[in-house]
């Protein structure tokens, strides 16, 4: 795979990690991270999988809306993206590990275009390929 880069960013991890802090190169991420409560945490911050989820919910999104824009399919300016991810213990190696589940709202379609749709912004997706193989998705489409 060869990619001609158009934009690269970083951001920095201090502190414990989970319990710590996390800042972008440009300052727009600014944020203390805490591990949930359901990890053992207070909750009182953001965590991995929650930006995580937002990005990749943004970028399945732009995803959507580039295979529909080839298609010919106007998307309703309600339609949206909601990106689960789950974390948990990996039974297979002791360690972690990410699930994930992505559900495409299409207002104004009928179902099968929907989830056609859906279907292949996950295939160009640059988070769908990079969990590819790697992280459990689940797709679908409501509309």
């Amino acid at each position: 795979m060869t990619i001609e880069v158009v934009y690269t960013t970083a951001s920095t991890a201090t502190g414990g990690g989970r319990d710590g802090h996390v800042k972008s190169d440009d300052g727009r991420i600014d944020l203390d991270t805490r591990p949930p409560k359901a990890m053992g945490g207070n909750g009182e911050g953001t965590n991995p999988e929650q930006m995580f989820s937002a990005g990749y919910a943004a970028c399945f999104l732009g995803a959507l809306r580039l295979v529909a824009g080839k298609s010919k399919i106007k998307l309703d300016d309600a339609t949206s993206v909601t990106v689960q991810i789950g974390f948990g213990k990996d039974s297979s190696d002791g360690g972690f590990g990410l699930t994930g589940t992505i559900v495409g709202y299409l207002p104004g379609l009928d179902q099968a275009a929907a989830t056609d749709l859906v279907e292949a912004a996950h295939e160009v997706c640059p988070y769908s390929k990079a969990t590819r193989g790697n992280v459990d998705v689940e797709v679908s489409a409501k509309v």
